[in-house]
C-alpha cells in the first residue's frame, strides 16, 4: 500500500511539474473564450441590434444584394442570423474579415478581422500557437497528463480518518495560518472543488484531441447508427439548378417554420457555388449544441446525412453533439459558464500553487542537509 502511495506522489509531483506551463495556458485561454459572446457584446456597437418581429428580418438574397450594393469586391459565403435582437454575422470567401449586418435594413454595421484577440486565444487553447500538427498534440497529451494528474490528486486529498477535524482541514482554507499553510490549502482544497468540472473538461477535451477516444467513448455509450451512404445529386437531364439566392431564401423560411426545434431565430444558411446540388444549413442551435442540414438544392428536401433532432438521438449520438457543450460550459447556458469559468481559473492556479508546495518542501529537506553536514563537522575526532 506504501508503495502504491508513493507512485501515486510521484506521477502527481512530476507529471504536475511537466504539464503546468500547459495547464496554466489552457485554463487561462478558458477562462477568455468562455465569455467570448458576452465581452463582444459589452465591447462593441455591432453585434446588439433593437429587436423587432420575424416578420421584418430581411431573407437572406435581401442581406446578400444590400452587402454586395455596398462592397460588390465581396463575396459572400454565409449568414448566420443570432437572432431578433442579434445582428447577422456574415461569413466572406477568402477574405480575413467578417461582416456584422442589420438583419432589418440590410446596412453593414462593421467589416471586422477575423483575427481579434478571441481568434488569439482560441489559437493558443487549441495549438499553443505553435504549427497546427505539433501543437495539438502538445495540447492533447498535456490535457491527458492533466486528466491523470486530477486523479492522483483526489488519492492525495483523500483523507485518512473521515472525522470533524480532518473534513475541516480537507475542506476549508485556514486563513489565519502561516503563508505555506494557505498555498497548500489553496492547492489542496481549491483543487477538490474544482475536481468534477476539471475531469469533464480534460476528458471532453481528450474527445477532441485524440479519434481514438472519441471512438472509445462512442463505443462504450452503445455506438451510432449506421451510417448512411452519401450518393452525389445529380439534377435530372437538362435541369437547370435552382437560383442559389431563391433556395437560400426559401430554406431559410422552411428551416425557421418547419424544422428548428430550439432558438428557432437562430440559423445559418449557406449560400449555394453555382454547381452545388446539395445546401448547407444549422439550426437548433442552443446549450453548445447544433443540427447540421443537408437539403437537395432543387426539390429543398432534407437529404440522409441530414442530423436528427437532439431529442431523437441516441446516447452516442447525444454524447457526440454535446461534447463541445459540455467542454466550454455552453450546456447549462449562463450558469454552468461562470461555473466553468471559475474552474478554470482554479486549474491555472494549482501548478503555481503546487509548484510552491514543492519548492518549499525541497528547500526544507536541503536546509536540513546543511544542518546535518555542519554537526558531523563540529564532532571531535575520536567519538563516534
Amino acid at each position: 500500500m506504501n508503495r502504491l502511495k508513493k507512485i501515486n506522489d510521484w506521477l502527481h509531483l512530476w507529471l504536475g511539474l511537466v504539464s503546468g506551463i500547459i495547464v496554466i495556458i489552457l485554463s487561462i485561454t478558458g477562462c477568455v473564450l468562455v465569455f467570448e459572446q458576452e465581452i463582444k457584446e459589452l465591447t462593441t456597437s455591432y453585434i446588439n441590434v433593437d429587436p423587432q418581429t420575424s416578420e421584418k428580418q430581411l431573407p437572406p438574397s435581401a442581406l446578400y444584394k444590400k452587402i454586395q450594393a455596398q462592397y460588390p469586391e465581396l463575396h459572400i459565403e454565409s449568414a448566420w442570423y443570432y437572432g431578433l435582437d442579434k445582428s447577422v454575422k456574415v461569413s466572406l470567401e477568402n477574405s480575413d474579415s467578417i461582416a456584422y449586418v442589420n438583419p432589418y435594413t440590410g446596412a453593414v454595421l462593421a467589416l471586422v478581422d477575423h483575427e481579434d484577440i478571441f481568434h488569439v486565444m482560441d489559437e493558443g487553447h487549441r495549438h499553443l500557437w505553435l504549427p497546427v500538427k505539433i501543437g495539438r498534440q502538445i495540447v492533447g497529451w498535456g490535457t491527458f497528463v492533466f486528466v491523470v494528474v486530477t486523479i492522483t490528486g483526489i488519492i492525495l486529498w483523500w483523507p485518512k480518518r473521515w472525522n470533524k477535524r480532518m473534513l475541516k482541514q480537507s475542506l476549508t482554507i485556514n486563513t489565519k495560518a502561516k503563508w505555506k499553510r494557505i498555498n497548500y490549502d489553496l492547492h489542496n482544497v481549491l483543487g477538490f472543488y474544482s475536481l468534477s468540472l476539471a475531469l469533464v473538461m480534460g476528458l471532453t477535451g481528450l474527445i477532441m484531441a485524440f479519434p481514438w477516444m472519441r471512438k472509445s467513448v462512442i463505443w462504450l455509450s452503445g455506438g451510432m447508427p449506421p451510417r448512411v451512404k452519401m450518393e452525389k445529386v445529380e439534377p435530372p437531364e437538362n435541369e437547370k439548378l435552382a437560383d442559389a439566392l431563391v433556395v437560400a431564401d426559401k430554406i431559410w423560411y422552411k428551416v425557421r417554420q418547419e424544422i428548428a426545434a430550439y432558438n428557432k431565430e437562430s440559423v445559418i444558411i449557406h449560400y449555394p457555388h453555382e454547381e452545388e446540388t446539395t445546401v448547407y444549413a444549422c439550426t437548433d442551435m442552443h446549450a453548445g449544441r447544433w443540427r447540421d442540414l443537408s437539403f437537395d438544392r432543387n426539390t429543398l428536401e432534407l437529404l440522409p446525412r441530414t442530423q436528427k433532432r437532439i431529442d431523437d438521438s441516441n446516447t452516442a449520438e447525444w454524447v457526440s453533439r454535446s461534447n463541445f457543450g459540455l467542454h466550454t460550459g455552453f450546456i447549462g447556458g449562463l450558469t454552468t459558464k461562470i461555473l466553468y469559468f471559475i474552474a478554470s481559473l482554479i486549474c491555472a492556479s494549482l501548478p503555481i500553487t503546487g509548484f510552491y508546495v514543492w519548492w518549499g518542501k525541497k528547500k526544507k529537506k536541503s536546509k536540513k542537509g546543511r544542518q546535518k553536514g555542519t554537526t558531523r563537522k563540529t564532532v571531535p575526532l575520536g567519538y563516534t
